[in-house]
């Protein structure tokens, strides 16, 4: 691909919407949760207690309910796993990686729309995945898509 004036204008308009979302409110708070996860040691203690317990849980997936401790991890799973989710840091991180992702999503889909209402941007999300014509390509044709 040749660089036009046009191209290189697109370049530096993508570098600056890049830089107004790394400058954003969202961003920061991202940045500020993560800092804060990844700094707790009682939550890092919770995270990687959650991990350990994952691995032996893909080995009892592998024989299912035949594995001698399938109960015991199936249980422990749910619970470790309900610990980690129930923390306060993870849980404020969670948010702020969905509002993070929720304004990805916004900008994918204004960006794919402002070329055209046809473009398909996954994005991930139900809300916008719907498109133009509100009813996604399950809706049996009566959309007009070619799905």
């Amino acid at each position: 691909m040749l660089a036009t004036t046009e191209s290189v204008e697109l370049l530096e308009y993508a570098e600056q919407l890049a830089q107004m979302v790394l400058e954003s409110d969202i961003v920061e708070q991202y940045h500020i949760c993560l800092y804060k996860m990844q700094n707790s040691k009682e939550t890092q203690e919770k995270i990687k207690r959650f991990v350990n317990l994952k691995e032996l849980y893909e080995e009892v997936q592998r024989f299912g309910k035949y594995h001698p401790d399938y109960k015991r991890v199936m249980s422990q799973i749910r619970e470790y796993k309900r610990e980690m989710d129930l923390d306060t840091y993870v849980a404020e991180f969670k948010l702020a990686e969905n509002d993070l992702q929720s304004l990805l999503d916004e900008i994918s889909m204004l960006v794919g729309g402002a070329v055209s209402k046809q473009i398909k941007v996954p994005s991930g999300n139900p809300f916008f995945d719907t498109g133009s014509h509100g009813s996604g390509c399950g809706g049996g044709g009566s959309c007009g898509c070619s799905a």
